[in-house]
């Protein structure tokens, strides 16, 4: 509800509207909440934009999300969902999924305080990707208010346009009210596991066969991977390796041949509290056989499922605790295409990367097959492709870089991919032109975007910060 009703006051045409006309349509809609003008709103989370929202609009309690709009359905064909409000977190669906109905939804990001209809709109993408696809195929069922202010009730059957339109949409079409988001059985345990790499083209074969495998029973459930500095840099050096404070990097394990850049496999396995673990053990590493890690260099902890999904949680506390996580840290996502992925690692990992970013370097496969092209996700053509997220945290100027040199960091790295004709597009993107956008989608999407568009928001109303498309006047 927080982000249909932060959309709907400030994509409107609001600057001539007086504060008691939206005191009314407050009163109108009978919201619970509290309404009142905040800067909470007016700035992204990378600290690039800033654009105050006339109103902020939020729910009286936590339990306004969570209830609205939440049941568990088993459909007649064996297939199990929720219908989620789209202003619910993903982690509130969990919690309550898990504790209430021992189910969890397929697909997963690694972040889960954001919002479903938010994620929906972008894509959704975590190590359960190359298995179910992202979030966005893992839906049936949306509800959408268009630009039209229209409600419709979507599916791949009924309005489909919409449905797909929405999908990876970037809000241009609809915002997102309500989804039916697939689940399945909980686990109640995980082996989560990283596995240290000195070769890029080491660590990519073994990533590749792992998400390759489709037999569930032959396959880890969970599988991501980063690139760090080898030093003792905490934040993307060895150190950030370890998944337990009493575990310990031991940089003589790595041979004299490792160069200044290594490779993290990071991998999970579900289980169950009744299974014995030696047969956990067994199963583990039958998986591990024949792969081509440093095998001094390996970590594992055993944790519930729940705290392996919120792990981010606790990075996002020690962010907090350390003024880094309200520091301008602009992130670049890309998807890469497997035939280019190497020789992004020669130049841009190994070079224009070599001192690390303060933060994650996330580099790891995805399935083409696995994402339905109807939706408006703009993705590489090729079959394998890899996700490269460069998630910065850097303290913030003097201590840490520059904004703007962080930025001319992004862009020189686009410039590179863009100047050698790779097969890549920008995952979460953000282009100043409309020229710009037509080159991210191609001439065929571009025009399939241009007719939704027309179709479900045609004055342009929703999302102009996006520089797709100008706003046009009313008649």
């Amino acid at each position: 509800m927080i982000a249909y009703l932060e959309c709907f006051v400030h994509e409107n045409d609001t600057e001539s509207r007086p504060d008691d006309d939206v005191s009314s349509l407050f009163k109108a809609l009978d919201l619970q909440g509290s309404m009142g003008p905040t800067d909470e709103a007016s700035r992204d989370f990378g600290g690039m934009n800033s654009l105050a929202p006339l109103f902020f609009i939020r729910p009286s309690a936590a339990d306004d999300v969570a209830s609205d709009h939440f049941r568990v359905v088993r459909a007649n064909n064996g297939s199990v969902y929720a219908d989620v409000s789209g202003g619910a977190l993903w982690e509130d669906v969990l919690k309550r999924c898990v504790f209430e109905y021992g189910m969890a939804p397929r697909s997963w990001t690694d972040y889960l305080s954001l919002t479903v209809g938010g994620t929906l709109s972008n894509a959704g993408v975590s190590g359960q990707a190359f298995r179910y696809g992202p979030q966005t195929s893992n839906v049936t069922e949306l509800q959408v208010v268009t630009g039209k202010g229209e409600i419709f009730n979507c599916s791949e059957t009924e309005n489909s346009e919409l449905f797909f339109g929405a999908l990876g949409g970037l809000g241009q079409f609809g915002i997102i009210t309500r989804a039916r988001v697939l689940l399945q059985p909980a686990p109640d345990m995980v082996r989560w596991i990283r596995l240290v790499y000195t070769e890029f083209e080491d660590f990519t074969r073994d990533a590749e066969l792992l998400v390759t495998r489709q037999d569930e029973d032959y396959s880890f459930d969970y599988v991501e991977g980063f690139a760090f500095v080898n030093s003792d840099n905490p934040a993307d050096g060895r150190p950030s390796v370890p998944l337990d404070p009493d575990q310990f990097f031991d940089p003589t394990h790595l041979p004299q041949t490792a160069g200044s850049m290594l490779y993290c496999l990071e991998l999970a396995r579900h289980y169950r509290n009744t299974d014995d673990p030696s047969i956990v053990d067994m199963g583990v590493n039958r998986l591990l056989g024949g792969l081509g890690f440093v095998e001094r260099l390996k970590f594992q902890v055993d944790l519930s499922y729940l705290d392996f999904l919120l792990r981010v949680k606790r990075a996002e506390e020690h962010a907090k605790a350390n003024g880094i996580w309200d520091a301008p840290h602009p992130w670049l996502n890309l998807f890469v295409s497997k035939s280019d992925i190497a020789d992004f690692d020669r130049t841009v990992i190994k070079k224009i990367l070599k001192d690390g970013i303060g933060g994650p370097m996330l580099v790891y496969p995805l399935l083409r097959s696995k994402w339905d092209t109807r939706t408006s996700v703009a993705l590489p053509e090729s079959e394998i492709f890899y996700i490269v997220a460069l998630l910065r945290f850097t303290p913030p100027y003097p201590q840490g870089p520059s904004f703007g040199n962080l930025v001319a960091q992004n862009k020189e790295i686009i410039q590179y991919c863009t100047k050698k004709g790779f097969d890549f597009k920008l995952y979460l993107p953000h282009y100043r032109s409309q020229d710009d956008w037509k080159w991210h989608f191609g001439n065929d999407r571009w025009s399939r975007f241009v007719e939704r568009k027309t179709c479900f928001d045609p004055m342009a109303i929703l999302a102009p910060g996006q520089k797709i498309f100008p706003r046009v006047s009313q008649p």
